[in-house]
C-alpha cells in the first residue's frame, strides 16, 4: 500500500528543506526524499566550500602584500594546502550536518533516504516504498555539463565537485571555461601556487557582460599570473606521459599547454533525466529543464519544480526565491492579482573573484538595446575612500537610470565589498523608488556604499 502524505518534496537543496518547513508548520504531513547529502549543491559543492576556499586564498594573498601596509613577514609566504582543504571540509560539512538534523527534526515530516522516480503523476518510489500526494516538488538541482571537445574522453578530468576532494595541489591546473565558475577557480588557485591556464571558446571571459567588464576582469586575473587564453574555438587534449597536453584553437603551430590536472567549467545541466518525469507527464525543454510557469507550475497540475532544475535560475538566491514563491502562494491566500511571481524577480549576482564583480537589472549594453533614454554614473575605485583605506583601489562603480522615471534600471560594481554594497541598489529598484530616495538617504562614513549617492548624482547621458 502507498504511504500518503500531503506533500512530497524531492530534494533537500536550498528549496526543500524550507518548504518542508513551512508546509509542515502549517499542519501539512510531509515527505522529504534525499538520494545523497543534505544541503544541495551549495552546501556541498558550490558557495559554501568554494567561498572557504576563496577566503583561504585571499589571506595567502594578502599575507603576500603585508610589507604594503607596513606590516613584516619572516621569509615567504607558504599554503598548506591539506589544511586549506580541510578547513572547507569542516566549514561544508558542518554545514550540511545542520540542515540534515534541522530536517529530520520537524514536526510531521518523514525523511525518506534514497534516489525518487515519479510514477505516475500523484506517486513517487523510493526503492520498495511507494509515497503517494497530490502535490509534489521537485528540487533535485543539477551537476556539472562536460561540452564536446576533441579528445576530452581520453583524459582525466575534474567538476567543480571532484576538484573538492583533491588532497595535492595541482602543479598546473587547466581550466576550461573562462566564466563564473571557472574564474573563481582560476583565481585561488593561482593563489594557492600552482600554475593556472584558463581557455574560453568566447572571444573574452564573462562574455555575458559587458566588454570593459570583461577586460577589467581579464586584467585582474592576468595581473595574479593567471594565463587566460581567449578565443579558444578549437581545443583538443591527450595524455602525455602522466600529463595532459592541450590545445586551445586549431592548427599544428599553435601554442599548446602540458599541465597536471583539468577542471571542466563549460556549463550545468539538470538532475532530471533518471526522474521518471515522462512515466508523469512532466515536460521538459531540449536540455532537460523542467518547463514551468510563472508560478512554478509543470505541465502536470500539482507538480512543482523549485532551483536549478526549472532553467529559471542556477543561483541559491533564485532557489531559495522559488521556495518563497511556492509557499507564499500555497499557504498565505494571496488574492489571484497579488500571487507571488517568478517574473517579479529581478536579476541579480556576483562573481566571487577578488575583489568582486556584482550586478543588478540591466548591462550597458541591454540597456542601449532597449532603446530607452537612460542616464550612466560612474566612479573610479581609487576615488572611494573605503577602497583607499583598504589597500584595494581595482575597480569601479556604475549605476544606470531611466532618465523619464529616474529609476534605477541597473547597476555593474566591481571592486572590494561591491558583493554587499549592490544591495542597497537591488532594494531601492524592487521598490520601484527614484534615485532621489537613496540619494537623499544617509551613508555610513566610511563605506563602499556612501558613494552610491554620489554616483547618482553625476549622471549623464548613456551614449
Amino acid at each position: 500500500m502507498p504511504e500518503h502524505f500531503d506533500a512530497i518534496i524531492i530534494g533537500a537543496g536550498q528549496a526543500g528543506p524550507a518548504l518542508a518547513a513551512r508546509l509542515s508548520g502549517a499542519g501539512w504531513h510531509v515527505a522529504l526524499v534525499e538520494r545523497h547529502l543534505f544541503g544541495g549543491t551549495c552546501v556541498n559543492t558550490g558557495c559554501t566550500p568554494t567561498k572557504a576556499l576563496v577566503a583561504s586564498a585571499r589571506v595567502a594573498h594578502q599575507a603576500r602584500r603585508a610589507a604594503d601596509f607596513g606590516i613584516t613577514i619572516g621569509g615567504p609566504v607558504s599554503v598548506d594546502f591539506p589544511s586549506v582543504m580541510a578547513r572547507k571540509d569542516r566549514i561544508a560539512g558542518s554545514s550540511a550536518a545542520n540542515v540534515e538534523c534541522w530536517v529530520r527534526g520537524l514536526k510531521d515530516t518523514t525523511v525518506v533516504h534514497g534516489h525518487a522516480r515519479l510514477d505516475g503523476p500523484q506517486r513517487v518510489r523510493v526503492g520498495q516504498r511507494e509515497l503517494e500526494s497530490d502535490r509534489i516538488f521537485l528540487d533535485v538541482g543539477g551537476r556539472a555539463a562536460i561540452a564536446p571537445m576533441q579528445g576530452i574522453a581520453d583524459v582525466p578530468l575534474l567538476t567543480n565537485s571532484s576538484l573538492l576532494a583533491l588532497k595535492e595541489l595541482p602543479e598546473h591546473l587547466l581550466v576550461v571555461g573562462g566564466s563564473y565558475v571557472g574564474l573563481e577557480f582560476a583565481q585561488m588557485f593561482r593563489r594557492f601556487g600552482a600554475q593556472v591556464t584558463v581557455f574560453e571558446r568566447a572571444a573574452r571571459v564573462i562574455s555575458r557582460e559587458d566588454p570593459d567588464v570583461s577586460q577589467a576582469v581579464h586584467d585582474l586575473l592576468a595581473g595574479e599570473g593567471v594565463d587566460l587564453r581567449v578565443g579558444s574555438e578549437c581545443m583538443a587534449f591527450r595524455m602525455e606521459g602522466q600529463q595532459i597536453r592541450a590545445r586551445a584553437r586549431c592548427g599544428d603551430d599553435e601554442p599548446e599547454a602540458l599541465c597536471s590536472h583539468v577542471l571542466v567549467a563549460t556549463g550545468r545541466r539538470p538532475n532530471t533525466d533518471d526522474l521518471g518525469l515522462d512515466t508523469a507527464g512532466v515536460k521538459t525543454d531540449a536540455r532537460g529543464f523542467i518547463e514551468v510557469n510563472d508560478f512554478l507550475e509543470t505541465s502536470v497540475p500539482g507538480i512543482w519544480a523549485l532551483g536549478e532544475c526549472n532553467g529559471r535560475g542556477a543561483f541559491t538566491h533564485t532557489t531559495w526565491n522559488d521556495y518563497e514563491i511556492v509557499a507564499a502562494n500555497l499557504l498565505d491566500g494571496l488574492a489571484n492579482q497579488n500571487r507571488r511571481r517568478v517574473s517579479d524577480r529581478i536579476l541579480t549576482y556576483a562573481l566571487f573573484t577578488d575583489p568582486p564583480l556584482a550586478r543588478v537589472g540591466l548591462s550597458v549594453q541591454q540597456a542601449k538595446d532597449s532603446k530607452r533614454p537612460t542616464l550612466i554614473g560612474e566612479r573610479p575605485m581609487r576615488r572611494v575612500s573605503r577602497a583607499v583605506e583598504k589597500g584595494e583601489e581595482y575597480g569601479f562603480l556604475r549605476v544606470l537610470v531611466d532618465a523619464e522615471s529616474k529609476q534605477l534600471v541597473g547597476a555593474t560594481l566591481l571592486g572590494v565589498e561591491a558583493d554587499e554594497a549592490i544591495a542597497a541598489l537591488s532594494t531601492l529598484m524592487y521598490a520601484k523608488a527614484p534615485i532621489s530616495v537613496l540619494q537623499r538617504s544617509v551613508q555610513i562614513h566610511p563605506t563602499v556604499s556612501e558613494l552610491l549617492p554620489t554616483v547618482l548624482g553625476e549622471l549623464k547621458p548613456l551614449e
